[in-house]
């Protein structure tokens, strides 16, 4: 029986529930929230869900203490602030949901399951959560996004399919994300990225979408529901993640095999590769901010994430995985 914990019920953990029981390649899922009302309410909808539709996964009301069982846990709670920031938006909720996520990590310590983090700034949440936690898989969700919006974009701009670009955003999931247009291919072949236009469409995106729904919701789900059956074994690929690397967390390419991630960083062109060192220099400086918060569990020995090999393997041209 494969079993997934769901905490947080608000707008992501609304439509990372709606997927999974539609999916229909888990069992149950365990729902939590802070108040325990929205867990409820969830619930409830998904039992209506799952009946209408056939499904067999059921939804139950738990605690994270209960969840020590599940194959997987998606974090995914929000502190309640409000976020008026014109830049650097995701950043905002540093100070706010850091004691959220560190108290999470603790309350799960030793936890033997893939965690999935969805909780802004996501980057940073995701290495609170494993250094309070111990917990050795632990995946953030961010750059996955970034890179679906990224494909979707150049193809537009350059109309052509989707499916016919291949090309990765890695570093912070921000406005410092840092687009490998020297690695990308249209159709196998090098293309020609329009930069600034890219650039501008990554940061209006979700404020596009804010604006009308209030959250982006429905996209970082379906980033939960991808690093879910890649690091759970069910498909094999290049998934976008934030993991360890050299001694810092932020998003890079991950190559899951049978559920073991090996980093397959792109090679960068030098403009890149400056970019990415100031990105990782900010959520370094940002994660020192909350070191109050950060005390680091004693399962955590290294900085190298031991489910996360430490080979590099060049990203594959053409890899329909991706």
């Amino acid at each position: 029986m494969t079993a997934i914990g769901l905490i947080g019920a608000g707008a992501v953990g609304q439509a990372v529930g709606t997927l999974l029981v539609t999916a229909g390649w888990c069992d149950g899922i365990m729902v939590a929230s802070g108040s325990g009302r929205t867990a409820a309410s969830l619930v409830t909808d998904l039992e209506d869900m799952a009946q209408v539709t056939g499904s067999h996964v059921r939804a139950v009301q738990a605690t994270p203490d209960a969840m020590s069982g599940c194959d997987a846990i998606v974090v995914c709670p929000r502190a309640s602030f409000a976020n008026t920031a014109a830049r650097d938006v995701r950043m905002a909720g540093l100070a706010a949901n850091a004691p959220l996520v560190a108290a999470l990590g603790r309350r799960l310590s030793g936890y033997q399951g893939v965690v999935v983090v969805v909780t802004n700034p996501v980057d940073i949440m995701t290495r609170l959560f494993a250094e309070t936690s111990g917990c050795a898989r632990v995946f953030g969700v961010g750059s996955n996004t970034d890179s679906a919006r990224y494909r979707l974009t150049l193809a537009r701009l350059l109309d052509v399919p989707v499916e016919a670009v291949l090309g990765h955003v890695i570093g912070e999931h921000g406005e410092d994300a840092v687009i490998c247009a020297s690695s990308t291919t249209v159709r196998g072949l090098p293309a020609t990225v329009p930069l600034r236009e890219v650039r501008d469409e990554l940061v209006h995106r979700p404020r596009r979408i804010n604006a009308g729904m209030g959250r982006t919701r429905c996209g970082p789900a379906g980033a939960v529901l991808a690093a879910l059956t890649h690091a759970l074994g069910l498909v094999d690929g290049v998934i976008e993640l934030t993991a360890p690397w050299r001694g810092d967390w932020y998003g890079i390419p991950l190559r899951f095999t049978c559920g073991t991630p090996t980093v397959c960083l792109p090679p960068l062109a030098a403009a890149e590769a400056v970019r990415l060192q100031k990105a990782v220099a900010k959520l370094r400086t940002a994660y020192a901010q909350i070191a109050g918060h950060a005390a680091v569990h004693p399962a955590v020995q290294t900085s190298v994430h031991p489910a996360v090999h430490t080979a590099v393997h060049t990203a594959a041209e053409g890899d329909p995985t991706r």
